[in-house]
């Protein structure tokens, strides 16, 4: 091959120009200096250090596709340029740094759809500036997918609301400054929940870091919330309702889910040429067996279909014509694609994907969370089901 996966798809690609280029180059350099050396050490550590939130800021990677008012880079760039920054912060293979660096992604886009603008003011340029970081909290130790039937509870007394509750599985739940939370504020239903900002350092609120199968260097944690204290002005949009909130969010979780799906796929199918070229067995290359071009056939095959999906998918959100059942799929058609070419790379590799450090392994043990994480494959076909109205 005369250049590598990561970057022939652009180059075919009629979404994509110089301009997608130059960000590729930038993120590509911020995450060999910056990512890469440490990612074993991140990993045993359970966490990131928060000097990389400010580097990644200084980098120009936080504040991508924010508005320039809150220190973000404005409209210069577009969804598409999202997506060659998400590719290239999978490059380390390593899922837990890209969540937690990147959690802003999901919590601060609330706010700024529907917060005050003091709320916006007063939040989003600490968070672009990776002095502060921000979490979503939405899943709860009884619940996952079923948002409708939260049950956190935010009762309004005076000036304040009065936060009770868990939530858990929360990205970056143990060093986040803020999340934005779900929580009831009236009766039963998509019609009573609404969205707080919660700043962590409120009396009542305590963490539990959780052990992990991947992400291990996100920090993950269940929070829990009790009597709360939380300024009215903290409300995000107006009160009951939330709902809308966080449907909207997740269009983009799941968007950007599916390009890191697709980026690891990519990078499983990369290790595993470069390992087919170079290992020998019987005398020969592994690559010169029949049925191990054949597997690195059908992960071209695959990651070639679910990238042209997912590019379409983001030029329907450009172009006003977004449909939530195409996202719900997409989520799923890219998880399955990440765990196939994941599979097919460790049979490939052989023992050698089964030892600690290398990205095959600890891709492959993310595989779950990618397919469950933003909305489980159950979940996904039961929405697009409802949504094409079947």
């Amino acid at each position: 091959m005369t250049a590598p996966m990561f970057d022939q798809w652009r180059a075919r690609s009629p979404y994509y120009d110089d301009s997608h280029e130059a960000v590729c180059d930038t993120v590509r350099a911020f995450v060999a200096r910056e990512i890469t050396p440490h990612v074993d050490e991140w990993e045993a550590a359970g966490q990131l250090p928060r000097d990389l939130h400010r580097k990644a800021a200084a980098a120009g990677v936080l504040g991508l596709n924010y508005p320039e008012e809150f220190g973000g880079t404005g409209s210069a760039f577009d969804l598409f340029h999202s997506l060659v920054q998400t590719e290239e912060l999978a490059r380390p293979g390593a899922g837990g740094i890209c969540a937690s660096l990147m959690t802003h992604g999901i919590g601060l886009p609330p706010i700024l759809a529907m917060g005050s603008a003091e709320l916006q003011r007063r939040i989003a340029p600490d968070v672009l500036a990776g002095d502060k970081i921000i979490a979503l909290g939405i899943t709860e130790p009884g619940g996952g997918s079923d948002v409708a039937n939260l049950k956190t509870r935010a009762e309004r007394k005076g000036a304040a609301y009065i936060v009770n509750g868990a939530k858990t599985l929360i990205t970056s739940g143990v060093r986040a400054d803020y999340i934005t939370l779900a929580v009831r504020t009236g009766g039963p239903g998509i019609g009573g929940i609404s969205l707080l900002l919660v700043e962590t350092d409120r009396p009542g609120v305590s963490r539990t870091a959780l052990a992990k199968m991947g992400w291990h260097s996100s920090d993950t944690a269940t929070i829990h919330f009790d009597d709360v204290e939380v300024p009215a002005e903290n409300l995000i949009g107006p009160e009951n309702g939330g709902f809308a909130g966080i449907m909207r969010n997740f269009n983009g979780e799941r968007l950007g889910m599916s390009q890191q799906a697709n980026a690891f796929a990519r990078i499983c199918f990369e290790d595993a040429l470069d390992w087919a070229r170079q290992r020998e067995t019987f005398g020969q290359p592994l690559i010169r067996n029949q049925v191990i071009r054949h597997k690195l056939a059908d992960m071209v095959r695959r990651i070639s279909a679910t990238q042209a999906w997912i590019d379409q998918c983001a030029w329907s959100v450009l172009n006003d014509k977004a449909f939530p059942g195409d996202f719900a799929l997409l989520k799923v058609q890219a998880t399955q694609t990440m765990e196939f070419c994941a599979r097919e790379a460790c049979q490939i590799l052989g023992g050698a994907s089964f030892v600690r450090g290398s990205r095959i392994e600890r891709i492959y043990r993310e595989v779950r969370v990618m397919a469950i994480g933003g909305g489980s494959e159950e979940i996904m076909f039961d929405l697009a089901s409802r949504q094409y109205k079947f």
